[in-house]
């Protein structure tokens, strides 16, 4: 599907959907639990349901309501498929699942889309080694197959993103051994917030000695939850990006900024930027702003690159998004695929080893691009079009599924001029 965009303005309310980083880490948690586990109001988005069906493969009961998910567990003795869990475009998803799946004595197979097969799962795998898993892949990628039981121990393993380490924090209790874990860095420590938080709620006990050291008892037992999924900082940022560059004064709801989600960062980068944000009641109401360049350290939030590097072209001055190296690892090269995209409409951009270097003031205008199957890419370049001269073209606009399938609809009934054609 192709997305249509000419230049447009937005107004009035746009609500948030729940988090993806939450609702995954609530699958995965209710799939470890002994009983019944209830999950209100998850996002409802192609990763989500992909986590969702992998989770009923490995023994889960699924009952989806209206705007429930209630989600029979496995005490951590789940089941072992006789053809691969196919996570989808769920790297988060396949990372948690085959470090839970290890648990078993039998052999696990996980796969995905193209997309997917190549997301990095080499540190992983061999943390999950060193715990006394066999561990079978493509050269560090999916397809891969994992076979138990994992014993825990003393493992050390790689940072470059922190869903190694979040894999490892939910599956770990559940085995037989004490284990203590060790990084030599961290990216996106924020995310580990989000896990932990959720093994507290689950009565798993985790010692964290700090950053890069953890103490995980064994033999633990998680609980069962009841638990609202909160809303969507990494999402929030689309329609915060546009009320400001494109915007007549909007009010984004359901946010609750006592959250661990470290995306909420940046509406404190925006306000750095000189954007009028005010807080009230449930969200924030934002208003048109005149934006300069800052420099943006965006290692705990890499999520928000693609959306940043628009911010950037957007704004007076220079911006650079620094520490971010992880951002090429994602669902595509993120670093690359803004820096030619932006390019193509008439931005001054140019990509660092670990980011970009953006000088504003260009005038952009539409024209065909790349959503690069990937939903940040093309969220983000609809705000960039919405900003831009003439009409521009996103192909592969249907990625947008994958974190919010209602975000054309959204932005449609506040106001902008987005058109889904299938050319």
């Amino acid at each position: 599907m192709n997305l249509h965009i000419r230049p447009s303005r937005i107004q009035g309310n746009i609500a948030v959907p729940g988090s993806k980083s939450h609702t995954i880490r609530g699958i995965a948690a209710a799939l470890l639990a002994e009983g019944e586990s209830l999950l209100r109001f998850p996002l409802v988005s192609n990763d989500t349901l992909s986590v969702l069906n992998a989770a009923e493969k490995l023994g889960a009961s699924i009952q989806k309501e209206d705007t429930i998910w209630r989600i029979t567990g496995t005490g951590g003795q789940l089941s072992i498929p006789d053809s691969p869990v196919d996570l989808g475009n769920s790297g988060t998803g396949l990372r948690i699942l085959s470090a839970a799946a290890s648990l078993g004595k039998g052999t696990v197979s996980f796969d995905g889309d193209s997309s997917l097969r190549t997301r990095v799962m080499q540190g992983e795998l061999d943390s999950l080694a060193e715990a006394g898993v066999k561990c079978t892949s493509r050269n560090g990628f999916a397809p891969l197959s994992v076979t138990g039981p994992l014993k825990g121990g003393t493992i050390h393993t790689d940072g470059t993103t922190s869903q190694f380490l979040t894999a490892l924090l939910m599956a770990l209790p559940l085995a037989e051994k004490d284990s203590d874990i060790s990084l030599d860095f961290l990216n996106e420590g924020a995310y580990i917030g989000i896990t932990l938080e959720w093994l507290k709620l689950c009565g798993i006990r985790i010692d964290v000695k700090d950053e890069l050291h953890y103490h995980v008892p064994g033999r633990q037992h998680y609980r069962a939850f009841d638990r609202t999924i909160p809303a969507d900082f990494s999402t929030a940022a689309f329609p915060l990006a546009a009320a400001l560059t494109a915007g007549e004064g909007v009010r984004i709801g359901e946010l609750d900024f006592n959250d661990p989600q470290g995306d909420k960062q940046i509406f404190e980068f925006l306000r750095q930027a000189g954007g009028q944000i005010e807080s009230v009641p449930g969200g924030v109401m934002v208003k048109p702003s005149s934006l300069h360049g800052c420099t943006f350290d965006l290692n705990g939030t890499p999520d928000a690159l693609p959306v940043m590097s628009v911010i950037g072209a957007l704004s007076s001055g220079e911006t650079r998004l620094v520490n971010v190296p992880q951002a090429r690892l994602k669902e595509t090269d993120r670093i690359s695929a803004m820096a030619h995209t932006l390019a193509q409409m008439g931005a001054d951009i140019s990509e660092l080893s670990d980011g970009l270097v953006i000088r504003g003031g260009k005038k952009l205008h539409g024209t065909r691009l790349s959503g690069y199957g990937d939903h940040r890419i093309v969220m983000s370049l609809a705000v960039a079009a919405m900003n831009a001269e003439g009409e521009t073209v996103i192909e592969d606009a249907e990625a947008f599924g994958v974190t919010w399938p209602g975000f054309c609809r959204s932005f449609q009934d506040a106001g902008a001029d987005f058109q889904e054609c299938e050319s």
